[in-house]
């Protein structure tokens, strides 16, 4: 029997100080200690008056009424779906698509389906490399839900391993557009700043002092727009020498131009004056619009760009009318 559905829980005083995790798996004995902190960091648990909570180590205290919401289960093995796919390059060994902004890389909680993994089963059968487990067959690296562009699937465990190198090694070129907020200062440099989760917000990345992953990110300024000595927005191309998640968008918050459009690392404060086209871009416009590496098996090195999405194009053309 599911346990999928909203659960309740009232705490009295012999709870109080205990972890919210380990006082939940007490009162809900059909959930072990692990898949309740799993729900709490998925945001499924919040108090009786609605504020989430996304920390297991939370204190529990006396006549806390808290509201737990287990999802259904999910399929253990993805589907194949029949879904629309923009394929750049496929051969025996590896396929090469330009993701669409909007597609989820792989099933997860809150997207369990029509994925670009249910589109990989759909398009390539039981062909995929299987290293990354039935959950994610062929992922060699992701991109963001609402991150568009170029990326390549492994076909076969081989060629699984020798990208997986690659990109272990950085030894590829990853080239983002991006639409920022203002315009970096100066127009050409290199970001060097360590990456890691967030000390209060563990959904989010941060730069860190201590703890964190080495990240470089050179940048350049391709397009201002607006003033020159106040510019509402800028076109930057990005070059990934490192691949840490959230790294483009980090960096370029990190020195005051955050993506446009970006729910988590933008600054809604500052785009009073912005066109309405721009505040209400409806995701991060940033497009992974260049990926080179050297084919596994043939040993060409192989490049592919792509142009931007036409929501991405549609914006910068708005922004072109702007003086």
């Amino acid at each position: 029997m599911s346990d999928a559905g909203r659960h309740t829980v009232t705490f009295d005083e012999s709870a109080a100080g205990e972890r919210l995790d380990r006082a939940l798996a007490d009162a809900l004995p059909s959930l072990t200690r692990t898949r309740v902190k799993a729900l709490i960091e998925g945001r499924c648990v919040a108090l009786a008056g609605g504020q989430t909570i996304e920390e297991p180590s939370r204190k529990v205290k006396t006549g806390d009424v808290v509201v737990v919401d287990i999802p259904e289960p999910e399929p253990a093995v993805p589907q194949a779906q029949d879904l629309a796919l923009e394929i750049l390059f496929e051969d025996d060994d590896l396929l090469v698509l330009n993701k669409a902004a909007g597609m989820v890389v792989h099933p997860a909680p809150g997207n369990p389906d029509r994925t670009l993994v249910n589109a990989l089963l759909a398009h390539c059968g039981d062909s995929l490399s299987g290293i990354g487990g039935v959950r994610r067959p062929g992922i060699v690296h992701r991109l963001d839900k609402d991150t568009s562009g170029v990326m390549v699937v492994a076909k076969n465990d081989v060629t699984h391993h020798a990208l997986s190198k690659l990109f272990a090694a950085h030894d590829l070129e990853r080239i983002y557009t991006a639409l920022v907020w203002g315009a970096p200062r100066p127009e050409r440099g290199t970001v060097e700043e360590a990456l890691g989760r967030h000390p209060v917000d563990r959904k989010r990345m941060a730069v860190r002092k201590t703890g964190g992953r080495a990240a470089f990110t050179e940048y350049w300024l391709d397009k201002r727009f607006g003033t020159p000595l106040a510019p509402i927005a800028s076109l930057v191309g990005a070059k990934l020498g490192t691949g840490r998640t959230h790294q483009v968008r980090v960096h370029m918050a990190h020195i005051g131009c955050p993506v446009v459009g970006d729910p988590v690392y933008g600054r809604k404060s500052r785009n009073g004056g912005a066109p309405e086209a721009l505040k209400a871009f409806p995701r991060q416009a940033l497009h992974a619009s260049v990926l080179a590496f050297r084919h596994p098996k043939t040993g060409e090195n192989v490049r592919f760009a792509t142009e931007l999405p036409e929501d991405f194009r549609k914006l910068v053309g708005t922004l072109n009318s702007v003086k």
